[in-house]
């Protein structure tokens, strides 16, 4: 045997795996494992397999397809040889799909795998995973699979369904909302027949709570379906009028939107609103009750360029607001300037007690002239904050705000500090003259929630300024009605030696009758009794004066002047006015006829008019 020579391995063993003599004493079970199978054994394999499968050669076209494969298509397997694979399963219509299948048959992508929706010709249609990747052989062409994934598609469809709608309505989510949003809003402008625009609606109901908190959630929940459906109507309604049909969604709570795609402009969405206003208003007949309920609506309309949801959202919200604050049951448009000044507000009031910190506020004085003399008694300090952004501002800005956060403990604490300390050194510079005494407004949120009459005593003894040189005012809607703390602050205070004043007097409760029991002892008369005194003097004479002004601010006077007080007129501007308010009794005097707020250092050189000056010119 040894001397014998083979001939050539016959065909049938051309696809065995060659062995080498160390493996001669394989066992048979090692020599199936390392055997390929037959040809025809692929093929039977390719034929009856489950999934859908075919041959595809590398110009696209079908070589062989299984059973699975023709009746996923619907077709014979043998009528779709030759046909461009692509077109069996569309992928051309899909350009990142067809670019991915071209390289794949090229030979420089190693796998394409992609989902589409193959229609039948009797109008069933079929969701499909389609994968293709290449054979072992370069020249063997590519392998298309497809799948039938129609039911797991269902199943996504269903749970998205219920990811993003709300269960009680229905209606699209937040979620749904702010997908659909986003996408209105990244879409090209003006493609096709779009307007390049967008609406909202933001919707809130009146008294919602009420109707939770009296009759319990599931008339709640009944309610909030209610006026869901109302709401579809008048959507389906705006998009019969020619429109496109709003998105109507339930955002959470009480709080819906109808966002409104390719809008035309504010009367589409102020007729929108008006419809919406109108179906809420009609009462809702649940459970065996009449139930009436109203909504604010705050509505936005704007380009889609440089438009955010975000800020869409917002701008609809804060409209919203105004919307409630201006009474209720009503729209309100969107306003830029509002929403400045909104803005504007917030930048102010989270920038407050930095400020306060960073030495940004000062302090200026008007003068107090005593009305018989002519001279300056006191001046009234007077707190501006020197912003970095705004510049300077009056108090109407930012006193409201810091009373709010609190920051007027802090920022009332330097006023009075500041205040003491220069009136101090003005005693001092002058030490032959009469003292001024300086009067400092004090908020009643200063008297809860600081220990007032601790902070004064420690200000008075560090600055050496005697007690009866400082005034405080507060404002006559804190003063009237004080009870517990804050009359004993008062109290405390007065037997200190230091004034107190009612500030704006005559514009809330007016009870001269209760002042008897407060330690008051200056009424500062609100400056709308002072403008009332139409000037005698009026060159024109166009304003005739009004005695009934003089009367009342004489009556007040002398009850003030009976119950021991005195009295300090605001806002006098001219001459005539002084000197009818002299005549009535009037001590002092407070306006721009004497001076305009002004720096510390002004106050020793003003030049204070005399009875008998003209009237100055208002700055």
């Amino acid at each position: 045997m040894s001397g014998t020579s083979e001939g050539p391995a016959p065909a049938a063993d051309l696809d065995r795996v060659a062995v080498t003599e160390s493996d001669a004493c394989a066992s048979p079970r090692t020599e199936r494992l390392t055997t390929r199978p037959e040809p025809s054994a692929y093929r039977s394999v390719f034929t009856a397999a489950p999934l859908a499968m075919a041959v595809v050669d590398r110009e696209g076209l079908v070589v062989s397809a299984n059973s699975g494969f023709g009746e996923l298509i619907d077709s014979p397997p043998d009528a779709l040889v030759g046909r461009f694979a692509a077109d069996l399963v569309d992928l051309a219509s899909d350009a990142r799909a067809w670019h991915a299948y071209r390289e794949v048959l090229r030979g420089r992508e190693a796998r394409l795998r992609c989902t589409r929706r193959l229609k039948h010709a009797d109008g069933r249609s079929v969701w499909a995973e389609v994968t293709v990747s290449p054979l072992t052989a370069p020249d063997e062409g590519v392998l298309m699979s497809v799948t039938d994934i129609s039911a797991h598609r269902e199943l996504q469809g269903r749970l998205r369904h219920l990811q993003m709608h709300d269960p009680v309505t229905r209606l699209p989510n937040r979620a749904l909302f702010f997908e659909r949003l986003t996408a209105a809003l990244e879409a090209e402008p003006y493609a096709e027949s779009g307007t390049g625009r967008i609406g909202l609606c933001y919707l809130d109901l009146d008294g919602f709570k009420a109707v939770n908190d009296t009759l319990g959630h599931r008339v709640g929940d009944r309610l909030l379906a209610a006026v869901a459906e109302r709401l579809t109507r008048c959507a389906d309604a705006a998009g019969h009028a020619g429109a496109s049909t709003p998105l109507v969604a339930r955002l959470g709570g009480d709080e819906f939107a109808l966002l409104v795609e390719d809008s035309t402009g504010t009367d589409q969405l102020a007729e929108l609103a008006e419809s919406v206003l109108e179906a809420i208003q009609a009462p809702f007949d649940l459970a065996g009750r009449r139930l009436s309920v109203s909504a604010s609506i705050g509505v936005v309309e704007r380009r889609t360029a440089g438009t955010t949801p975000t800020a869409l959202v917002q701008a609809a919200d804060t409209t919203l607001y105004w919307a409630k604050a201006d009474g209720k049951s009503r729209w309100t448009l969107f306003d830029p300037e509002r929403n400045a000044h909104r803005m504007t507000r917030q930048a102010l009031a989270s920038t407050l007690r930095p400020a306060i910190e960073r030495g940004e506020f000062v302090l200026e004085y008007q003068p107090l002239v005593g009305m018989e003399d002519g001279r300056l008694h006191g001046v009234e300090a007077l707190v501006r904050w020197n912003h970095p952004q705004f510049g300077l501002l009056t108090p109407n800005r930012f006193i409201g705000l810091a009373e709010e956060d609190g920051s007027i403990v802090p920022l009332g604490r330097w006023v009075l500090a500041t205040a003491c300390r220069q009136a101090r050194r003005w005693q001092l510079d002058r030490p032959e003259g009469q003292p001024l005494f300086v009067s400092v407004n004090v908020a009643v949120r200063q008297i809860w929630d600081s220990d007032l009459v601790a902070d004064v005593a420690e200000i008075l003894a560090e600055t050496g300024l005697a007690p009866h040189l400082l005034q405080l005012e507060l404002t006559e809607s804190a003063v009237m009605g004080s009870a517990g703390r804050p009359l004993q602050v008062l109290q405390a205070l007065s037997d200190m030696g230091v004034g107190i004043a009612i500030d704006d007097f005559g514009t809330g409760y007016s009870n001269l009758a209760y002042l008897s029991r407060l330690p008051v002892s200056v009424l500062k008369l609100d400056g709308s009794f002072v403008r009332g005194f139409q000037y005698e003097s009026d060159q024109e004479g166009t304003v005739p004066p009004n005695p009934a002004d003089e009367v009342v601010v004489e009556a007040m006077i002398q009850l003030a002047h009976r119950l021991g007080l005195t009295v300090t007129a605001e806002c006098v501007e001219t001459s005539a006015q002084a000197t009818r308010l002299r005549r009535i009794g009037c001590d002092t005097g407070q306006g721009w006829l004497y001076s305009r707020p002004v720096p510390p250092d002004r106050i020793s050189d003003l030049r204070l008019p005399l009875r008998s000056e003209p009237v100055a010119e208002k700055p």
